[in-house]
């Protein structure tokens, strides 16, 4: 079982508390968690990936085993640990901003 944990407000879209647990045929990567996050969840479609490219979105960054893997390929292994459910796929809203100097 892997386990996928979701920024407050998609969890609040996805109408989820805590932790999304998901069961993946084959390789465990971004690509399979975040098809079966979306195919569990259809209100996350678009939220986290773009509709036609399935490019990941601006200012959402994945984290596993406490590495940013953001700008890893989609279907890159994620490492073991995430695959069995002993640490969690964390999809994260990255903030940007301050004071231009």
């Amino acid at each position: 079982m892997t386990r996928v944990l979701l920024p407050q407000p998609l969890r609040t879209l996805a109408r989820v508390e805590g932790e999304v647990e998901l069961e993946i045929e084959g390789a465990v990567t971004q690509r399979s968690v975040l098809d079966a996050l979306e195919a569990r969840h259809p209100a996350l479609r678009g939220t986290i990936r773009d509709h036609a490219t399935g490019a990941r979105r601006p200012f959402v960054r994945f984290f596993a085993c406490e590495q940013d893997v953001s700008h890893e390929p989609a279907d890159a292994p994620l490492p073991e640990a995430v695959a069995d459910g002993s640490e969690p796929f964390l999809v994260v809203g990255a903030i940007a901003g301050g004071r231009g100097l």
